[in-house]
């Protein structure tokens, strides 16, 4: 028979953690922290699509005042906004609408303007499309 006085102390305190608590305890730390991540991975994803659905309404209504001015040419072309906002693109599409149901639009004398706009951003799957329609003096 072993007697208790000739163990070391630490191997029969009763104070101490098994081995099968410090297991549970990691499981459920490993649990925590998984679910953590997935929240702030959520998030940022979340914040990045915000961003652009705040961000592309803007930049494309800016274009289509560049057109609407005078000061940009309406011709088929595509483009980046520059450094201010770097990784979005824009592509523009111009053709003559055409309204064969719709007996009053199809009679018009000068051909309405189909403006196709299209934003996106370099790294993401979010694209912005606009569809305008209006008359234009060439």
């Amino acid at each position: 028979m072993i007697k208790l006085d000739r163990i070391p102390r630490f191997f029969y305190n009763s104070s101490a953690f098994t081995l099968l608590e410090v297991m549970i305890a990691i499981a459920i730390l490993a649990i925590t922290l998984a679910t953590l991540y997935g929240s702030q991975a959520r998030s940022l994803s979340y914040a990045t699509e915000a961003r652009f659905n705040y961000v592309a309404p803007e930049l494309a209504a800016a274009k289509l005042a560049e057109l609407q001015s005078g000061t940009r040419d309406l011709i088929n072309d595509s483009g980046d906004f520059g450094e201010d906002f770097s990784g979005y693109t824009w592509s523009l599409e111009i053709n003559d609408a055409t309204f064969d149901n719709i007996a009053s639009l199809a009679d018009l004398k000068e051909p309405l303007q189909q403006i196709d706009l299209t934003v996106k951003r370099d790294g993401v799957p979010y694209r912005y499309f606009l569809r305008y329609y209006g008359f234009w003096n060439e």
